[in-house]
């Protein structure tokens, strides 16, 4: 493929320019586990909400504790997840499916995306699963195009869940829960399309090109 192709493809639209980001179906995901080894560790917890048409739906939320396997008293007291709660959880595989359920075609948003996403698509892959196959937005890269581009300010390289929740004042009430940060990230991700959009119009398929 040539230079000009390749730069050709990565600018076609990914949705139809007449899709609004407003009436589009994004599900909020945040995932709760025992650590960050992809391979070794595992979800604890899964915690979903649909944001549409401006409003984040906490009816219409998902959150579901799977059965453990694994156990890490470590990162228990950050998530506070114990393993003897005597209450009946689904299995991995259970859980993997009430959670498609719930997904659907949507866009997923997540704060840093790619752990999120990799974890869950380990877990379809230990259940003969394929991988999810839904397109992404990541909060902390979006929050990136808000800031103003000057060698006077400073970025950081990576922006935790916390900065954006002191940056828009938002309540850290039910962190390190997975739907609470769900919630956090939702709510992020509406105050970032308003910055971006105070800036100069955005459609949806501007939130998917680069920096």
């Amino acid at each position: 493929m040539s230079l000009f192709n390749f730069w050709k493809k990565e600018e076609t639209n990914l949705f139809d320019e007449n899709i609004t980001i407003e009436e589009t179906r994004f599900v909020v995901l945040d995932t709760e586990t025992t650590g960050f080894d992809y391979d070794n560790d595992r979800i604890l917890c899964i915690g979903a909400l649909v944001l549409q048409n401006g409003i984040i739906n906490v009816q219409d939320s998902f959150e579901v504790y799977l059965e453990q396997d694994h156990y890490d008293k470590t990162t228990a007291q950050i998530h506070g997840i114990l393993k003897d709660l005597l209450i009946k959880r689904p299995t991995e595989l259970e859980a993997l499916q009430q959670f498609l359920d719930f997904l659907g075609d949507s866009i997923i948003i997540a704060h840093h995306t790619i752990f999120d996403v990799t974890m869950i698509n380990k877990a379809l892959e230990r259940n003969g699963l394929p991988h999810l196959t839904n397109k992404t937005l990541d909060t902390a890269y979006l929050y990136k195009k808000t800031l103003i581009q000057s060698h006077l300010f400073e970025r950081k390289d990576h922006y935790t869940l916390d900065d954006l929740a002191d940056k828009f004042d938002i309540s850290k009430k039910d962190r390190h829960t997975a739907l609470g940060d769900a919630y956090i990230t939702a709510i992020a991700f509406l105050k970032i399309v308003k910055k971006l959009k105070e800036k100069k119009a955005v459609n949806l398929n501007q939130l998917f090109k680069p920096l």
